[in-house]
């Protein structure tokens, strides 16, 4: 099978690892105070998504499944988005086969504690970019063998492309002189 649908893909999911998708409830989203003017456009789910969301702590055997029973033996990317207003960080993960076809896995943790198993021990193209995730947004890759910042130094405090995160100024500039 060298392509498949994002329902094809829930489906195996569904049957073959029970447990692991997660449910999508969209968030109360908040009744503007006035009534919109004319024209004026509805609040937008941002989190809304067609694509298989998998409980956090399911991503790794997710991986293995995939790999191991459907032949995605790449992992082409791996990236984090801010949910700043629903509070938490979107993991989004794709595999590729050589053959052709690519898939979108995603999982949610909280911004608060951002954490989930890490892929790098049995994917080692996840080792960087779980690396890039830990040092721009603060996520947590449980196992990971060497999760420290590879874009920033050591000794900067914070996560930079969180949403939160001040963008004028820079306490750094300066201070050693």
């Amino acid at each position: 099978m060298a392509s498949w649908s994002t329902d094809d893909l829930k489906a195996a999911l569904a049957r073959d690892l029970p447990g692991v998708l997660a449910a999508y409830l969209p968030p109360q989203l908040s009744a503007p105070a006035e009534p919109r003017k004319k024209g004026a456009q509805a609040p937008v789910d941002l989190l809304s998504t067609q694509d298989a969301l998998i409980h956090p702590h399911c991503i790794a055997d997710v991986a293995r499944y995939l790999r191991d029973t459907h032949s995605y033996t790449l992992l082409t990317n791996l990236t984090a988005v801010d949910y700043l207003r629903d509070n938490v960080i979107e993991l989004v993960y794709h595999f590729a086969r050589v053959d052709g076809g690519v898939l979108t896995v995603k999982t949610r943790v909280p911004r608060e504690a951002p954490t989930l198993p890490s892929l790098a021990p049995t994917w080692p193209g996840a080792d960087f970019q779980e690396r890039e995730a830990y040092d721009l947004y603060g996520v947590i890759f449980q196992g990971h063998q060497n999760l420290r910042r590879i874009y920033m130094w050591d000794e900067f405090e914070g996560f930079p492309m969180r949403k939160d995160f001040p963008k004028q100024g820079d306490k750094y500039i300066g201070e050693g002189e």
